[in-house]
């Protein structure tokens, strides 16, 4: 009895030594990868906290399927992706801090901020310190010459809004528009573009002087003048996702019953908890992808995060193109690991497979005719109606 426990006794130690081998030679093999880090530097608290947590948990999700598999091969050196976050609360001064705090960290690629003050704020640091960021934020002068280091991570406003406008005027037959937005930068200039969309469009433009303020409780007062003028679409320029339901809500209890969009991207979640059934047919700009498009590795993508976060968010489908752009350029050109100079050229010419989508969709840079050159990343034009706590397709579009 005693030799046979000292002979299952030994059989454990060595099994657990060579697992012990096994895992450090897996461990070593895996240690004797390089570190690339990639930043994000956005807001993932407060009202618009689900833009950027959508952001951080998307770079997250594909880095650590990435640094599962073996890591990314860039020239000769496989690298380890570690993504290095700052929340900036969507305060530009703290935007600022968190590019210099990449600066700092030798970090040449951030993705956001997901702000027009943020994106335009850290503009002077990321061209001293030679970095290349990917906001979420729609001035056209963070991608015209001379600027150079900013590449928009979505579509526009000033994009999908005309895209919208027309397919409501066509199909739904919209005729008056009006424009509701928060008292700030963002949403402001978002109005300013939508109202000029709508007008080009020959739409009657019968409100678009309404404001209120991001911490506003209760949107009735604030509506209310709105729906004198009897609009057939009300759109909420630049709403955060918090605010949404609040206005959406508002707008139907005061007898609204007409058509709601935005060109900002929402959660499905935050819409029915907040407004339920009061928020079917709300129209925005969804995520980069729809069943019918999506690839089996946007599939995977999407059951990764919900495994990592026990949630998804559908904006995520846009999201997941900013960390893969950067490592695809990357590896078309090694040496912009250190030169973004050389990420800039290759740029110009640079086209890779768009895993996420079916068919021979390519990753490529886009913005000529918005900007002057290429400062866009191209991701499908999704636009949504939320329907009973989802997200539906209502159509699918591109920009060049």
């Amino acid at each position: 009895m005693n030799k046979r426990r000292i002979i299952l006794k030994t059989m454990a130690v060595t099994a657990l030594a060579t697992a012990s081998l096994v895992m450090a030679g897996i461990s070593g093999a895996h240690a004797a990868n390089a570190k690339l880090k990639i930043g994000f530097v956005g807001v993932t608290s407060g009202p618009a906290a689900s833009w950027g947590i959508s952001n951080a948990r998307s770079m997250q999700t594909r880095a650590a399927w990435i640094n599962e598999t073996g890591g990314v091969k860039i020239g000769d050196k496989t690298y380890d992706v570690e993504i290095v976050t700052f929340d900036d609360q969507k305060d530009p001064k703290r935007a600022i801090a968190g590019m210099e705090k990449m600066a700092q960290e030798g970090i040449h690629y951030v993705v956001g901020p997901n702000v027009d003050d943020g994106a335009a704020a850290v503009r002077p640091v990321a061209e001293q310190n030679d970095i290349i960021y990917f906001p979420y934020a729609f001035p056209k002068s963070l991608y015209q010459a001379p600027a150079s280091n900013a590449v928009l991570g979505m579509i526009a406003n000033y994009q999908s809004g005309p895209a919208i406008y027309k397919y409501l005027k066509e199909t739904k037959g919209v005729k008056k528009v009006a424009f509701v937005a928060a008292n700030e930068s963002d949403p402001l200039s978002q109005r300013e573009g939508g109202v000029a969309a709508a007008k080009a469009l020959g739409l009657d433009v019968v409100s678009d002087n309404i404001t209120y303020q991001v911490d506003t409780t209760d949107f009735s007062p604030v509506l209310t003048p709105v729906m004198r003028s009897q609009p057939d679409l009300l759109v909420l320029s630049g709403v955060a996702p918090a605010n949404a339901p609040q206005l959406i809500r508002a707008a139907r209890e005061l007898g609204y019953a007409g058509l709601i969009s935005t060109e900002t991207a929402q959660d499905a979640a935050v819409l029915k908890e907040g407004a339920g059934d009061m928020a079917n047919g709300f129209i925005s700009v969804g995520g980069a992808s729809t069943p019918k498009i999506a690839t089996d590795e946007m599939r995977e993508f999407v059951k990764r995060y919900t495994e990592m976060f026990g949630e998804y968010n559908d904006e995520s489908n846009t999201k997941v193109y900013a960390l893969e752009y950067i490592l695809e350029t990357l590896k078309a050109n090694p040496a912009s690991i250190t030169d973004v100079a050389k990420f800039k050229q290759t740029m110009d010419t640079f086209s890779a497979k768009n895993i996420f989508v079916k068919g021979d969709a390519k990753l490529k840079y886009v913005g000529m005719t918005s900007f002057g050159q290429k400062r866009q990343v191209s991701v499908p034009m999704v636009v949504t109606e939320y329907r009973n706590g989802n997200f539906e397709t209502l159509f699918v579009a591109e920009v060049d």
